[in-house]
């Protein structure tokens, strides 16, 4: 193999990696309710923390995880309004 075919394999093979993992950021949404405890994937509703794996409380309606699109009603989860609404009946 030549040099410059070496090259543009690793430049098209990176690419097909970022694309990729485009796709797969688009195919996910954000499901409130269902992260357990350490498992949310960042930051709370309610301010409480800021960083993933911070939740102390399994399915605290404020912390979320990413979960394939069109299966967090199915999980029993919420979408953010529906997290926000509760959350705010708490207080």
């Amino acid at each position: 193999m030549n040099k410059r075919l070496v090259i543009s394999s690793a430049f098209a093979s990176a690419l097909a990696l970022g694309l990729a993992g485009q796709v797969a950021a688009q195919e996910q949404e954000q499901c409130y309710g269902i992260a357990k405890a350490g498992q949310n994937d960042c930051a709370s509703l309610s301010g409480s923390h800021s960083c993933a794996g911070m939740s102390k409380v399994d399915n605290a309606p404020e912390d979320w995880k990413h979960v394939a699109k069109g299966t967090c009603k199915d999980m029993k989860g919420m979408t953010a309004d529906e997290a926000k609404k509760m959350v705010t009946t708490k207080k």
